[in-house]
């Protein structure tokens, strides 16, 4: 359930400044992306949920089915290391809809009856690869789509509403799934990715005739550009411990969630939809009612705020206690937008397309880790033990890590 970043656009647009959400939706190609995300991202709830149910059920391993909720973010770092310089290139619309057509192929895929889960698990790793390319294709397209004035606004309403989204699609997953097989619901995850593709598809322009800025990495795009970048992006200690601090305690407290099933199966999907309610209001409350300076401020609070409540589950607590706790604890991953805003501050902008795509591709990965990290400490602890584990850790990296995020500033 990660957040995804807001951030400032890699370039201006020609696009008449907006100046609230209607003037935004008014802009058909902003209404285009930001339609097709909410059904990819529908898609990939109802997917994920499906497929973590189709785990438990054939093997009962928390660690497998921990891994394929939240396995595909393991192959993000390889787009993170290869070829995330495509997020900066001159043909970002081209770019997203091919990597939509990739993820509307894997979802069918996983749709086929009677499919290994070797098979299974290797088409997260392939999904995982190009999604993670996807993101950062979306925010160069948004970029150009958006004004400068108005992207941090367009960011703002996309994470806003991917959080709702997730809600809702845990919600309509548990009840898909008590009436119909997670093959099916397989199905009608590859039906909305179709819809996002079309979405995309038929409303951007393509941008690759526009003047080139000398600045922008365009033509260079490819595993050496990437790479450069990469180094460069690393070897900046402000920017380390940044990232540091947005990808390991998100990463963590993912790992708690990927639990769940395993912890509750009857209520995992009430717990889920917790979490990502937490999450909508964290970052409607954070991202639109506190000013930059104040959401700085609030950083470190909000990271422990991100772990503290799952330390209840120690005491096995009731579903419905449970479910607050997890509510309370979603609203801490808008802590990812005020250390974005200061990841953003310190990169050029002509790679900040790029560094944005790391920055997600590294924070989904660490979400993978903590699943798997999760699922196998519970073969051994349990979930609700290994659940306080985590959050315990979590909390020791936010302590640790606040001299390094401080001096960042």
């Amino acid at each position: 359930m990660p957040s995804d970043d807001t951030s400032a656009p890699t370039s201006p647009s020609t696009a008449t400044p907006a100046t609230g959400y209607r003037a935004l939706l008014r802009n058909r190609e902003f209404t285009g992306l930001y339609v097709s995300l909410t059904l990819t991202v529908a898609a990939s709830t109802l997917s994920g949920f499906a497929l973590g149910t189709l785990v438990d059920e054939r093997t009962g391993s928390p660690l497998l089915t921990a891994v394929s909720m939240y396995g595909a973010t393991f192959a993000t770092v390889l787009g993170a290391l290869t070829l995330m310089s495509v997020a900066d290139g001159r043909r970002p619309r081209r770019t997203l809809v091919t990597l939509q057509c990739v993820s509307l192929a894997g979802v069918a895929a996983q749709a086929v009856p009677g499919l290994p889960l070797a098979a299974r698990f290797g088409l997260l790793l392939v999904l995982g690869f190009f999604q993670s390319l996807g993101a950062g294709a979306r925010m160069g397209l948004l970029a150009e789509v958006v004004p400068a004035s108005a992207y941090a606004l367009a960011r703002l309403l996309m994470n806003i509403t991917s959080g709702g989204t997730a809600v809702l699609g845990f919600a309509v997953g548990a009840v898909l799934l008590r009436h119909l097989s997670p093959h099916d619901v397989f199905v009608v995850a590859a039906v909305l990715t179709g819809l996002g593709l079309v979405a995309v598809a038929t409303t951007a322009r393509e941008y690759s005739t526009r003047p080139a800025d000398p600045g922008r990495p365009g033509a260079r795009s490819g595993p050496r550009r990437t790479w450069t970048t990469n180094v460069e992006l690393f070897s900046h200690p402000g920017r380390r411990a940044l990232l540091l601090n947005l990808w390991v305690p998100n990463g963590l407290i993912v790992g708690c969630e990927a639990l769940f099933i395993s912890y509750d199966p009857a209520h995992a999907g009430v717990l889920l939809a917790a979490g990502s309610a937490g999450m909508l209001l964290g970052d409607l409350t954070v991202g639109r009612l506190l000013s930059a300076d104040r959401r700085r401020r609030c950083a470190f609070a909000l990271r422990l705020l991100l772990a503290v409540p799952y330390l209840l589950f120690t005491a096995s607590p009731p579903t419905p206690v449970a479910a607050v706790a997890v509510f309370v604890a979603g609203a801490g991953f808008a802590a990812t937008l005020p250390l974005q805003e200061q990841l953003l501050a310190l990169t050029p902008d002509p790679v900040r397309g790029q560094v944005q795509g790391v920055e997600s591709a590294g924070r989904m990965t660490w979400q993978g880790i903590g699943a798997a990290l999760a699922g196998g400490v519970a073969l051994y602890l349990g979930p609700g033990p290994t659940i306080t584990a985590l959050a315990a850790l979590s909390v020791t990296v936010t302590v640790l890590s606040r001299p390094f995020v401080a001096r960042a500033r």
